[in-house]
């Protein structure tokens, strides 16, 4: 099956995709690689009314690289790299729930997530998107410049971004799943450019997020400033794009060039939702 049929929507100004009339499950070769397009040219692309179960999702998945493992929570028994993020009635705290990328204290951070609402709450529940493209575009030429030669240090370990003194990055498992410690050979810890290059579309973003510690040859006290300040400026509204899920939605996203964030605004209510993460390929320049 085609994409002939596909209806898109921008999601805000700047970025962002909403597709419907496209079945997933359901296509060609070159459906995968139109697919793979509207991710690179809109960063965040959400799919409505699909119908995937664990093997068709891991299936579809697959066509897009390997399924990354998660070091430190665990996947489904049947399926692995399928994370189930649940978020009960009575729980209070929300997974994914401050600004970061995935998986970016590994050598080749992950590539794209894919998120599929199994259950919604009746209210919110939204996940918010940061444009790294366009609020590096935003920054003066001088800026540009100094951020260009710096490199930011980004952890996984949560008693490491504890110590940091900033929110964690939802590296705790939710409610549903119990948190495992990664193999002693697993690299959990990485250096990044705070501005890289997009192998396919060819662009420079920002780079970082709540996985960066501290800014290479700096202390965190030195680098705070700076971190606060890009965080500040990357997560202004004009760079944002917002998901209002749906049941059976799907959004993948480009790890790449946008940050996310898991709103936290639905007390009460219960919300499901299956990961996939896409590994890397590349290493980030």
């Amino acid at each position: 099956m085609g994409t002939k049929q596909m209806e898109v929507n921008t999601l805000s100004g700047t970025f962002g995709a909403d597709v419907r009339g496209l079945d997933l499950a359901n296509l060609d070769e070159a459906g995968f690689d139109s697919v793979y397009q509207l991710i690179v040219d809109h960063q965040v692309v959400v799919f409505r009314d699909q119908q995937f179960d664990a093997d068709s999702f891991s299936t579809f998945a697959e066509h897009f690289g390997a399924i990354h493992a998660h070091p430190f929570m665990q996947g489904l028994e049947t399926h692995p790299g399928i994370l189930e993020i649940v978020k009960t009635e009575t729980d209070r705290a929300a997974f994914g729930n401050a600004w970061h990328s995935d998986q970016m204290f590994v050598a080749q951070p992950a590539k794209f997530t894919m998120l599929y609402a199994k259950e919604v709450p009746a209210r919110g529940g939204d996940t918010l998107f940061a444009n790294m493209y366009a609020s590096y575009d935003a920054l003066s030429d001088r800026l540009k410049a100094v951020l260009g030669s710096l490199r930011g240090w980004n952890v996984g370990s949560r008693e490491k971004l504890r110590a940091k003194g900033t929110k964690e990055p939802g590296t705790r498992p939710p409610s549903n799943m119990q948190e495992q410690r990664p193999p002693e050979d697993m690299q959990t810890e990485a250096s990044h450019p705070l501005v890289r290059t997009h192998f396919d579309s060819g662009r420079k973003s920002l780079y970082f997020g709540g996985h960066t510690m501290h800014i290479e040859g700096m202390t965190q006290a030195e680098s705070a400033p700076i971190l606060q300040y890009l965080h500040t400026h990357t997560t202004r509204p004009e760079f944002q794009c917002r998901v209002r899920w749906e049941v059976d939605s799907l959004t993948i996203w480009d790890n790449r060039c946008v940050q996310h964030y898991a709103v936290n605004d639905y007390e009460g209510q219960r919300r499901r939702m299956h990961r996939i993460t896409i590994a890397g390929d590349e290493v980030p320049v």
